[in-house]
């Protein structure tokens, strides 16, 4: 593939083109997808569980996982379509993750995408159970919907195991426990990747490694996905770490230099602020290498993984 960017990263116009891309080819659609759902609430949910879950999921935001996991199912020959409950379960995972970090008990925040958090409209009891339903929920919501669109379901069985996998105890759980909790943590500065690696990177190679699953694909195949998703996920993190010294409120949509005042180790931290954009520029690389076999010419998600590198929010 050609590299489109010099060593300070992508122009505007580049970094532009590929978010843009994947936001119409996939977020676009999930959206459409998510209106649809959120017309249609289940009369069976108590009315302020819906209210509270549908807060948090109409937040707005990137829609990157469920964009990821549209993109990969496509690219394994199946219609972006018959993958929406898929999204709809990674988006699910997510937004419950996002509702319990901003808890008091976790990161304790008053905004998420520029609104007042979930808690603070509903209460933190309210906003602990729309985290808990949207994660259990998003377990089940693939499983039917998916066999209905004609998805074996040997993969769709699959594919639900590497999410909840990825949301478990050894992945997004298990690294909020090592991102929170001090008897947890080890003073290695290295230690940061193994936060990074669970806490997030879980879920991005989920999103992933499980829209690829649907598609008959060999094994070999879903490694480079895997591996793909890895390195873009600690990608994310480490500019994560970098936005929440850098960038404002409005930028972010939540409150700058969270991090350093609740003393938690970050990449910044860890290895200083320039280290740190060296570190997320070499892992988009490692990302964009991990899917060179597969598309020897380019493709958007290796394009996506420089441009995400230099976001700014």
């Amino acid at each position: 593939m050609a590299d489109k960017t010099d060593k300070n990263g992508p122009s505007c116009e580049e970094e532009k083109s590929a978010l843009q891309l994947l936001s119409e080819q996939y977020a676009a659609p999930f959206e459409a997808y998510l209106t649809e759902f959120s017309e249609n609430p289940n009369d069976a949910i108590p009315p302020r569980l819906t209210e509270s879950m549908l807060y948090s999921l109409r937040a707005g935001g990137k829609r990157l996982r469920p964009a990821l996991c549209l993109a990969a199912a496509e690219r394994c020959g199946i219609h972006p379509e018959k993958a929406l409950p898929m999204a709809m379960s990674i988006e699910f995972m997510h937004t419950a993750s996002l509702i319990h970090d901003d808890l008091p008990c976790m990161d304790d925040d008053d905004y998420r995408r520029n609104s007042p958090t979930n808690h603070k409209v509903f209460g933190e009891c309210l906003a602990l159970l729309a985290g808990d339903a949207l994660m259990i929920w998003s377990l089940g919501y693939s499983l039917s919907r998916l066999a209905h669109l004609g998805i074996p379901n040997d993969r769709v069985v699959r594919a639900v195991n590497i999410l909840s996998e990825a949301a478990g105890p050894v992945g997004m759980c298990g690294g909020q426990v090592l991102d929170t909790d001090r008897e947890s943590q080890e003073p290695e500065k290295e230690f940061v990747y193994r936060i990074a690696g669970a806490k997030t990177a879980a879920l991005i190679r989920a999103a992933l490694v499980s829209g690829a699953m649907l598609g008959d694909i060999p094994d070999t195949t879903l490694q480079c996905y895997h591996n793909y998703g890895t390195h873009l996920g600690l990608a994310f993190q480490i500019v994560d770490d970098i936005l929440d010294v850098t960038a404002t409120r409005e930028e972010l949509g939540k409150t700058p230099k969270k991090d350093e005042a609740q003393n938690k180790m970050t990449f910044v931290s860890a290895y200083g602020l320039d280290e740190a954009k060296r570190l997320a520029l070499e892992e988009s690389e490692k990302a964009e290498r991990s899917l060179e076999q597969l598309f020897p010419e380019g493709d958007l998600l290796m394009d996506l993984a420089r441009s995400l590198a230099f976001r700014g929010n």
